[in-house]
C-alpha cells in the first residue's frame, strides 16, 4: 500500500483579480508542501508579485480561495504571522533603527533561540557586518535589499515569500541564495519565489507557475 503524500502546508484555488477591469490573475490554483519550492514566472507586469500579495493576505483577490494549513488564510491571524515571512515589493524600516537593531528586534519577537548569535550569522551570510550600524535610509538598494532577505531568516518560519530575491545580489550572492534555499526545503520549510534566474529557478524549485497575466 502506497504512503498517503503530505497534506498541502498553502493551498490555492481558483485565484482571479482585476485591476480597472484589466485581468492580472486568471484562475490561478496550486499546492505547495512542507519542504517544496515553487517559483512563480512570467514576463514583468503578468500578476506574479500580485499572486504574492494575495497569497500573503495583504491584498484580497476578486475571488478565489487562499488556505494555511488547510484554513482560509487571514493576514492578522497570529497562527500565520507566526509562521510565514515575506519579502515584497514595499519593504519599509523604523528610521531611527540601525540595521542590527531591526534584525535583533525581529528575531526577539518571534522568539528566535540565540537571537543575538542568529543575527551576527545573518548578517556575515549576507555581507552586511559593515552596514550593521546604519539606519536603512543609509543603505544602497542593493544592502535594503539584503536587510530584506535578513529579517526573513532571523525569525522562525514554515512558510517564505520571496519576491525576486535574487535581485541585486552579484554572482557570489546568488549561489549562496540558492544554496540557502535549499537548505531551508531541508529544514522542512516551503518556499514560493518569483524570479528570472533561470539558474536560481532550476536549482532550486520542484515546479514553476507561469502567470500571463
Amino acid at each position: 500500500m502506497s504512503a498517503t503524500a503530505p497534506s498541502a502546508l498553502l493551498r490555492v484555488s481558483g485565484l482571479h483579480k482585476s485591476y480597472s477591469r484589466l485581468p492580472v490573475l486568471n484562475d490561478v490554483g496550486f499546492d505547495l508542501r512542507a519542504g517544496e519550492a515553487v517559483a512563480v514566472v512570467g514576463a514583468n507586469g503578468s500578476g506574479k508579485t500580485t499572486l504574492l500579495r494575495c497569497v500573503a493576505g495583504v491584498e484580497d483577490a476578486d475571488e478565489g480561495l487562499v488556505e494555511f494549513d488547510g484554513v482560509p488564510l487571514r493576514e492578522s491571524d497570529p497562527a500565520v504571522r507566526a509562521a510565514m515571512a515575506s519579502l515584497l515589493d514595499d519593504v519599509d524600516y523604523f528610521p531611527d533603527m540601525s540595521v542590527v537593531d531591526h534584525l535583533a528586534l525581529y528575531a526577539w519577537a518571534h522568539g528566535s533561540e540565540d537571537p543575538g548569535g542568529l543575527v551576527a550569522a545573518t548578517l556575515r551570510d549576507l555581507d552586511l557586518e559593515g552596514a550593521a550600524d546604519q539606519l536603512p535610509i543609509t543603505l544602497s538598494s542593493g544592502q535594503r535589499h539584503r536587510l530584506g532577505l535578513a529579517s526573513c531568516l532571523v525569525r522562525p518560519r514554515r512558510l517564505l515569500l520571496l519576491d525576486e530575491p535574487e535581485q541585486r545580489l552579484d554572482v557570489t550572492g546568488r549561489a549562496w541564495l540558492a544554496d540557502r534555499l535549499q537548505k531551508e526545503k531541508a529544514a522542512g520549510v516551503a518556499v514560493l519565489f518569483t524570479s528570472h534566474d533561470h539558474e536560481l529557478i532550476d536549482a532550486v524549485a520542484d515546479r514553476t507557475i507561469e502567470v500571463a497575466g
